[in-house]
């Protein structure tokens, strides 16, 4: 025997729920398969829930959207960061400046490597290390690290800051339209499971297949299980 398979997408819900509201516009009151206290659940919940689940949609597109700008404007704060700072290493090496100006960034008087710039944390914190640093070397009177300039650093570094405060307060607004839906999602899950049990109530007179029959043209879903398939597929070839 077909079993009643519900809804398991937001979409779903919505055509389910939609359905049940299209046959209610093709029968008299007196032959509606659920009650009228039901429908008018349905007709007060269900635009709410579609604007809500759009709503999420679109902030999850944004999200997405914005995301690419993010990785880019990332990587590139990153390449100056970590260029300004092999271009100070080289210079060091090279005699031109002394190696007790890396302390200007934070850095160890002999530490020849440039630091982890895995995360956002740490693009967040050097960034700044060598904005604050090369400012506070070049008020002693010392010439500018160039190719690239702290200035230029500065540029890539705070397009980075409106970039990720942009994706974080998106990702903060996707996180609360989901939350809401997951939770307008229990309702319209209860409200769902309730209409189809009045459905089926309201044809249990019937056989089971003329039940499931009529059941199906309020939008209620039977599947067949694999060894059910594989015998009515026998018995239609018969």
């Amino acid at each position: 025997m077909p079993y009643r398979r519900l809804p398991n997408t937001d979409m779903a819900r919505i055509r389910a729920l939609n359905e049940v509201l299209k046959q209610s516009n093709h029968f008299p009151v007196n032959k509606l398969a659920v009650s009228q206290s039901m429908l008018l659940k349905v007709r007060a919940f269900l635009p709410l829930f579609k604007q809500t689940v759009d709503h999420q949609r679109e902030t999850f597109r944004r999200q997405n959207q914005n995301s690419k700008a993010y990785a880019e404007s990332l990587r590139k704060a990153k390449l100056y960061i970590s260029h300004f700072i092999q271009v100070m290493n080289l210079a060091i090496a090279r005699g031109e400046l002394k190696p007790e100006i890396r302390k200007f960034y934070g850095l160890g008087v002999n530490n020849k490597t440039v630091p982890a710039l895995n995360s956002e944390n740490d693009i967040l914190a050097w960034g700044e290390r060598i904005i604050k640093g090369e400012a506070e070397r070049l008020a002693t009177g010392a010439s500018p690290i160039t190719n690239p300039t702290a200035a230029l650093v500065k540029v890539k570094y705070e397009d980075y800051i409106r970039v990720y405060r942009n994706q974080k307060n998106l990702q903060e607004i996707s996180k609360r339209a989901t939350e809401k839906v997951a939770e307008m999602r229990k309702e319209a899950d209860a409200l769902i499971i309730e209409l189809w049990n009045q459905i089926e109530s309201y044809f249990s007179n019937l056989s089971p297949e003329q039940m499931r029959e009529n059941a199906a043209t309020y939008g209620v879903v039977y599947v067949y299980r694999k060894e059910e398939k594989e015998k009515l597929a026998t018995k239609e070839a018969e």
